[in-house]
């Protein structure tokens, strides 16, 4: 039987886990790529002729779980008011390859992308960091302000949207006794006071520029789509920091951050070998100073979205949650644990 699992399901299923056992599995989740415990292929972006589409697939095979998600990128989708990013994602048992789930992909890559910062962040952002510095303030946003609370005591927050209404919902929203949030004016303000950053919107050009960065800043730039010409942060941003990438391949084909530097001779290979999972693991040292500017280049990895899909699909069954359909056959009512 496969279980199918809607939006709706997710998110129930996600208000059942804590934000601590998703953030630990993907955690582990990069310690065991780094130590070749799982599996990540390269991927192989298909370009839909006649459209400025891209279809991504991402597998990957843990030892507990396995599966590929496909990512559909369509920029042509803004227009029309539809989400530009959209995903399912297929889990397989990792030792029958019998197919267990589907899953609707939105909700499992918000979270599991605010809990991928929330482990950079823990490893590399000074351990008394208490102001957030947030360009973008959509559901990113929320997701990485929830994360990010759980690793470091953070209780003032300064957020810029390019539509001052949307900053201040989310101040209105985010903001609490123990929690001050402020709208800044301009991006500048958002980074020059910050201990930790994240940058969270769909930018093709820089809006972060490195020239901002104050000493002992941790950065997670995270929001660009994956393609090589798209952008948040500027090169000196990436040449005045220390540099951590998901991953060395994936950052090397698809990050706009990394490639144009590399294309302008800022960056070289050698500047590019740190993986996060190499930090987690211990292979390589986290931050090593108070001044150290720490910059976590962050695509998103199949590996994250499976470790957290595998939470998700756990809790479902659990509380019986989703649709069981036997492919052969019909479907069932409800899938019973």
């Amino acid at each position: 039987m496969v279980l199918i699992l809607t939006h709706a399901d997710i998110t129930a299923a996600l208000a059942m886990i804590s934000p601590d056992t998703i953030i630990d599995a993907v955690e582990a989740a990069h310690a065991d790529l780094s130590r070749g415990a799982a599996a990540q292929p390269a991927r192989a972006p298909a370009h839909v002729p006649g459209s400025t589409a891209v279809l991504v697939p991402m597998t990957a095979a843990l030892p507990h779980t396995a599966g590929v998600k496909l990512l559909a990128d369509v920029p042509a989708n803004a227009a029309a008011g539809r989400p530009v990013q959209q995903s399912a994602i297929v889990v397989a048992d990792p030792v029958t390859g019998a197919c267990e789930a589907f899953l609707d992909g939105a909700a499992i890559t918000r979270h599991r992308t605010a809990a991928t910062s929330a482990v950079a962040t823990r490893h590399l952002a000074r351990t008394g960091s208490r102001v957030l510095g947030l360009v973008g303030a959509g559901a990113q946003a929320r997701a990485h302000l929830a994360a990010l609370r759980r690793v470091r005591p953070i209780d003032h927050v300064i957020v810029w949207s390019r539509r001052e209404a949307t900053a201040a919902r989310f101040a209105e929203e985010m903001s609490e006794p123990q929690l001050r949030v402020d709208v800044a004016a301009t991006p500048r303000d958002a980074v020059r006071h910050a201990d930790i950053l994240c940058t969270l919107t769909p930018a093709r050009v820089p809006v972060v520029r490195g020239a901002w960065f104050p000493e002992g800043l941790h950065v997670n730039a995270v929001g660009a789509p994956p393609r090589p010409d798209h952008r948040e942060v500027d090169t000196e941003a990436v040449t005045r920091s220390r540099l951590i990438l998901d991953s060395v391949y994936t950052a090397t084909h698809e990050s706009g951050a990394i490639l144009i530097p590399l294309a302008e001779g800022a960056l070289t290979a050698d500047d590019l070998t740190t993986e996060l999972g190499d930090v987690v693991r211990g292979g390589e040292p986290g931050r090593t100073g108070d001044r150290e500017i720490t910059f976590f280049n962050s695509v998103g990895l199949p590996i994250q979205d499976l470790a957290a899909a595998r939470l998700v699909l756990d809790t479902a069954r659990a509380h019986g949650l989703g649709t069981a359909i036997d492919t052969t056959g019909v479907a069932s009512p409800a899938y019973t644990a």
